[in-house]
């Protein structure tokens, strides 16, 4: 099994080296990489994930395939909840709130719609998933 932080950094210099498009699991889905500053060491962390565009916020999964726990970036924005986000060839500032119940359950019905692994990601974890919505920042 490949180690997931070379995985993500091969996805995140495809990424940077297409402005924006990746093959892959990723092909021809929504991905965007979001810079976070570490919640206890302050360092920047760089991750790629699927997006969903809602208006013009973004929303993201704390999904971590399902996994029983956040994944570490999710932990970073609820420290530091400015951000960076590059999608396509763009890159700026966000802030970052996590949806309330409603909010979150409608923008991750709309996410299991269109990608039904993330229905599998939540039938898989006991925790409910966490919605994280990034607003840009003028």
């Amino acid at each position: 099994m490949t180690d997931p932080k070379s995985w993500n950094q091969s996805v995140i210099e495809e990424f940077r080296s297409a402005g924006g498009k990746v093959g892959g699991q990723f092909a021809g889905a929504p991905l965007l990489l979001l810079t976070t500053t570490g919640a206890k060491s302050g360092r920047e962390y760089t991750t790629p994930m699927m997006y969903l565009a809602d208006g013009d916020r973004i929303a993201v999964f704390a999904s971590k395939a399902g996994a029983p726990s956040n994944p570490d970036w999710y932990y970073n924005l609820v420290a530091h909840p400015r951000a960076i986000v590059e999608i396509g060839d763009e890159t700026g500032d966000v802030d970052a709130v996590i949806a309330g119940p409603e909010e979150r359950d409608r923008l991750y019905g709309i996410q299991e719609e269109r990608y039904p692994g993330f229905a599998e990601y939540q039938a898989k974890t006991e925790r409910t998933i966490p919605v994280v919505i990034l607003t840009r920042v003028p």
